[in-house]
């Protein structure tokens, strides 16, 4: 009788690599698909701590903050008012759960008091260079995209885009100046949105090639205001002198405003511009802006209500339901699915 040799044939061994080989490609998208659920939720998470600090701001003040802040500064009374310029975030900083984060932060100075590289006021300028895990989605990239502020991925509704983009005396919650209050949203708490996201940039700043922006990341800019469609087709500037979302603490289109002029991750660039040749101190250097709602969630993108709830919205949403939910008197019928 003929025994025969033990240990292990090359096909065996090739035999076992390729089924590990199989169970790792099923097995990777699902443990992929895993970790962006829990991202997915964790952002959604930090949507609705903004919705909670927007409740607490109102019920202690009877409004919901302002969209971002313009006015004379008494020290130097010849600046733009839109140096203020300090951004909801901001605003809701006594209102969050972890306040000490942003305690030592000072709203009673401008956010730029000049025109120089140093121009964030000396007590502020180590507060807003923070990264606050808060403002920020899971799913992003998840770093500074400034050298002297800290990102954020979540922005406050503006409206619906009309009057060619403007900051002031928005349809929707938040404006340059806001002071909304419940009574004011007649379409209701449940059908307006107060917050959503927006994917940081990248890129190259203050480019004329459109070879080097992507519309996921970058935006176009004109120097015209209001905007039109014509004049955004024909913009040549992309990302004018700093990347989306590059700053919680400032309040303007390209960090914590945005609007529903386009649908949720739309295909063409957001388009932004600014105020430049007015002698209305008050409104010098405003900016205007057709900014979307984007995520790097797949099919959609997260918004917060003004009535608490926090609710993934498909990129393919009804384009009229999507505006309605942006105003606040509109009259609209349309309500999130």
């Amino acid at each position: 009788m003929t025994r025969s040799r033990s240990g292990v044939t090359l096909v065996e061994i090739l035999v076992v690599v390729a089924l590990i080989g199989v169970l790792m490609g099923i097995l990777l998208p699902s443990l992929q698909a895993a970790r962006e659920s829990v991202r997915q939720t964790s952002c959604a998470n930090n949507l609705r701590q903004l919705g909670l600090a927007a409740a607490g701001h109102e019920a202690a003040r009877g409004r919901y903050p302002v969209g971002a802040e313009s006015r004379e500064w008494a020290e130097q009374p010849q600046f733009p008012h839109q140096f203020f310029r300090w951004s909801v975030l901001a605003h809701l900083a006594p209102f969050y759960e972890e306040e000490s984060l942003l305690e030592d932060l000072d709203l009673t100075v401008p956010l730029y008091t000049n025109f120089g590289a140093d121009a964030v006021a000396p007590q502020n300028r180590e507060v807003v260079a923070r990264t606050v895990p808060l403002f920020l989605c899971p799913s992003d990239r998840g770093r500074p995209v400034s050298p002297i502020f800290g990102p954020t991925n979540y922005a406050a509704c503006t409206g619906s885009g009309g009057g060619g983009g403007t900051p002031f005396e928005t349809d929707g919650v938040f404006s340059i100046n806001s002071r909304t209050r419940p009574k004011d949203m007649t379409d209701g708490l449940s059908k307006t949105v107060l917050f959503s996201e927006s994917t940081l940039g990248d890129g190259p700043v203050a480019t004329a090639d459109p070879a080097a922006a992507n519309p996921d990341t970058a935006y176009a800019f004109t120097f015209f205001t209001p905007l039109s469609d014509t004049r955004c087709r024909r913009a040549r500037n992309w990302n004018f002198t700093d990347l989306r979302g590059f700053s919680w603490a400032n309040g303007e289109y390209r960090t914590t405003l945005y609007n529903h002029a386009a649908p949720p991750n739309a295909a063409a660039f957001d388009c932004l511009s600014a105020l430049m040749n007015t002698p209305d101190k008050a409104r010098m250097y405003a900016g205007y802006g057709w900014r979307s709602a984007r995520s790097r969630h797949a099919g959609g993108v997260t918004v917060a209500m003004a009535d608490g709830a926090v609710r993934f919205v498909a990129d393919a949403i009804d384009p009229a339901v999507w505006e309605a939910v942006a105003t606040i008197a509109g009259g609209e019928v349309g309500r999130l699915p």
